[in-house]
């Protein structure tokens, strides 16, 4: 699972996306738009626009899955929630992994029940190069014992466990800076698929 608003879905995300579907060896990595997403105001622009950007933009790439499952719930888009139901879809012996950015990993103590997260699937963190800092107290107490430093170890369990992964591209890209280049008619070229920037140009999105 690789959730988050998408808005708009850029090449960060998908490169991520296909960079984690290899080097974590998965089945397939489902983009989940978050509808309401707990932690930040509700996008300006609707989640079913959202996952219609997302959809444009993985095409046929193999193993990724644009997956409307939080648009179909109603009230804020709990990532708790979400595994559940992606238990429920593939058994209590699959390995589930939820991958998060480290901005989103800092906060994770902050999350709606963040112990439940690890019952129902591991925690995979795509790590900043830069960053050495310790951990805020709150995730570092939620985080003991739980890391590991190899994928066979996590692997080896269905859930439960954290592994730190340094991605190949880690392309800095910023939906923001997306947004405001695209409010004020700068060029986003080379930021986003073809399709999706046609598709944001020809229904006027994200205009001021």
């Amino acid at each position: 699972m690789l959730g988050g608003t998408f808005d708009p879905v850029h090449l960060g995300h998908l490169r991520s996306a296909v960079e984690l579907h290899e080097a974590l060896t998965l089945d397939r990595v489902h983009m989940i738009p978050a509808s309401l997403p707990p932690l930040r105001g509700a996008p300006d622009v609707p989640a079913r626009e959202r996952l219609a950007l997302l959809t444009l933009g993985i095409g046929d790439t193999p193993g990724l899955v644009a997956d409307a499952r939080e648009l179909e719930r109603k009230g804020p888009s709990y990532t708790s929630d979400t595994l559940v139901s992606l238990r429920e879809e593939y058994g209590q012996e699959a390995r589930l992994v939820v991958a998060l950015g480290h901005d989103a990993f800092l906060r994770l103590a902050d999350w709606h029940e963040p112990e439940r997260l690890f019952a129902l699937a591991h925690v995979v963190v795509i790590d900043r190069p830069d960053w050495n800092a310790p951990l805020p107290g709150a995730l570092a107490e939620l985080l003991c014992g739980r890391e590991v430093d190899s994928l066979d170890a996590l692997m080896a369990r269905p859930a439960g466990l954290l592994l730190r992964l340094c991605l190949p591209s880690r392309m800095a890209i910023s939906a923001t800076e997306i947004r405001e280049r695209l409010a004020t008619g700068r060029s986003v070229r080379f930021l986003l698929p073809e399709a999706v920037e046609e598709r944001i140009r020809q229904v006027r999105l994200y205009c001021a």
